[in-house]
C-alpha cells in the first residue's frame, strides 16, 4: 500500500530515469484507469517530462508546456520501469504505459477491484483540485506539526490518516509512527 516514503523513493527513481525525455508513446490498456476527458493523452506525446513531485499520495509528472499525469496507485498499483519497451501490453495486471526512448513505464494492479487511477490535467492551476491541504511532514517543524495536530478533535491515528490534516500519510504508516512513538504496543497495530 503506496505512502509518503514509498512515494517518495517511486518519485527519486522516477526523477533519475525520465526527467528530459520525451513522451514517445502513451497506452491505456484498460480505459477505466484515466478518470479525466480533457486534455486528452494525444496531447502528450513528444513533450518532455520536465519534474515529478507529488500531490499527497498521487505521483505528478510535469512535462512541457504545462501538462500534467497524475498517478495514484491506491492499495495494489505499481509502477514498473521495463527496458526494452514491451511491444504489447498483455495480462489482467497491466493498466497503462507511457513510452519513452528508453523504456516504458507501466502502471500495474494486483486486484480486480481497479482503485488507481490516472487524472491527466492541462495546467498548474487544474492541479490544486488534488491538494487536500494537509500539512508537509517534510517541510514543517515540529511546532507547526504539533499546532495542527493538537487542533483535531479525534484521535491521533485519524488525525494522522486525514489527509486534509497530514499529507500522505496513510494507515500502515500511522501504526508506525505510534508504535515508534511508544503510544500503542506493537501487537496493538492493525
Amino acid at each position: 500500500m503506496p505512502e509518503l516514503p514509498d512515494i517518495t523513493v517511486y518519485i527519486e527513481r522516477l526523477q533519475e530515469l525520465l526527467v528530459g525525455q520525451p513522451l514517445e508513446g502513451f497506452r491505456l490498456v484498460s480505459p477505466f484507469v484515466l478518470r479525466t476527458a480533457e486534455p486528452r493523452p494525444e496531447e502528450f506525446l513528444g513533450r518532455k517530462l520536465e519534474e515529478v513531485f507529488r500531490i499527497g499520495k498521487r505521483i505528478v509528472l510535469g512535462f512541457s508546456e504545462e501538462r500534467y499525469a497524475l498517478i495514484h496507485l491506491m492499495i495494489s498499483g505499481r509502477l514498473q520501469w521495463r527496458v526494452p519497451r514491451p511491444q504489447a501490453l498483455r495480462g489482467k495486471m497491466n493498466l497503462m504505459a507511457m513510452d519513452f526512448p528508453e523504456g516504458s513505464l507501466v502502471l500495474t494492479e494486483a486486484s480486480s477491484k481497479r482503485r488507481a487511477s490516472l487524472h491527466l490535467v492541462r495546467d498548474k492551476d487544474g492541479l490544486s483540485t488534488f491538494d487536500r491541504g494537509g500539512i508537509d511532514v517534510f517541510n514543517s517543524g515540529p511546532e507547526e506539526f504539533g499546532d495542527v495536530i493538537r487542533r483535531q478533535n479525534r484521535t491521533l491515528k485519524r488525525a494522522l490518516t486525514d489527509p486534509e490534516v497530514v499529507d500522505g500519510i496513510g494507515n500502515a504508516y500511522s501504526d508506525e509512527i505510534l508504535v515508534k512513538g511508544q503510544l500503542i504496543h506493537p501487537g496493538c497495530a492493525r
